[in-house]
């Protein structure tokens, strides 16, 4: 692509919504996974012994470990929702734009 199909591309109105839609998307999911994260830590912080505390009297499991794992595949999972979400309809208007442009 040349310097004028850049220049189309970025005076598009669906690119401007394109990009807009995507960065609030992942501003969304940042602010979910850093609330998650800062949860975590507060809990750690000021509640420690309720982390400590057993799940079942005679396992070694405290609930620190299940809400630990929770929190890492939290991030997972919001990183599928956003992989399938840019799949699926950024995408989809990112090759209605290229279209558009050529």
């Amino acid at each position: 692509m040349n310097d004028s199909t850049y220049q189309r591309i970025q005076e598009n109105p669906r690119f401007q919504e394109l990009v807009s839609k995507r960065e609030r998307f992942a501003w969304i999911l940042s602010a979910i996974m850093l609330g998650l994260y800062l949860a975590f830590i507060l809990l750690i912080a000021f509640e420690p012994q309720l982390l400590g505390t057993r799940i079942n009297p005679d396992s070694p499991v405290t609930w620190g470990i299940p809400l630990g794992v929770g929190l890492i595949l939290s991030a997972f999972v919001l990183t599928g929702i956003y992989v399938r979400r840019a799949n699926g309809e950024f995408d989809r208007l990112n090759q209605e734009i290229l279209k558009e442009v050529q």
